[in-house]
């Protein structure tokens, strides 16, 4: 079993989102600035993130992470570029940009990569299907504002941090790394 693992991550609230689900394992926050490829495939940015991170002597084992949101309406848009759409559209841009398109369908994606010295990285995935709606509060995290789970009326920014913790996409990779270590 692993004890203790860094997590290379600049976001307090992803490492404190992460943190909860790896219990009894030590999360440790490592931030430092690694270079992050603009690219559609999530899977190409982690993979470039392990190759920066691991660089960084002091680092290992560690996990990097990455969350996307993509939109029925535009295939394999935002997804990583989530980011991006927000800065340029804002969060209630991006649900007016579904609502036009006349699809507001959308699903959460995280990836998380577990690296360990002379080991090979392992990636684990959570999902969460939902839809699009306009912002109904001014605080969240991310696109948290206008992201609604199936089966649910809140959005992620409306839920308490233990509801959506529950059923989000970084909960569930975040899991999945936990029965990983905890074997």
């Amino acid at each position: 079993m692993v004890n203790s693992i860094d997590f290379i991550t600049g976001s307090t609230r992803k490492f404190q989102e992460i943190q909860g689900f790896l219990e009894p394992i030590v999360l440790v926050q490592k931030v430092i600035d690694l270079p992050e490829i603009q690219e559609v495939d999530a899977r190409k940015i982690i993979e470039a993130k392990i190759i920066e991170a691991h660089k960084h002597k002091e680092v290992s084992p560690f996990i990097v992470e990455d969350t996307s949101l993509y939109l029925d309406a535009i295939p394999g848009l935002p997804g990583p570029l989530i980011k991006w759409f927000e800065e340029a559209l804002k969060d209630a841009g991006v649900a007016q940009l579904a609502i036009q398109l006349g699809n507001t369908k959308a699903v959460a994606r995280t990836i998380i990569a577990y690296a360990a010295p002379g080991k090979e990285t392992i990636f684990f995935e959570g999902e969460v299907e939902g839809t699009v709606v306009m912002p109904r509060v001014s605080e969240g995290f991310g696109w948290d504002l206008i992201f609604v789970p199936d089966g649910h009326t809140k959005t992620f920014a409306e839920m308490t941090i233990e509801e959506k913790g529950a059923l989000s996409m970084r909960g569930k990779a975040a899991q999945k790394l936990r029965d990983f270590l905890i074997t």
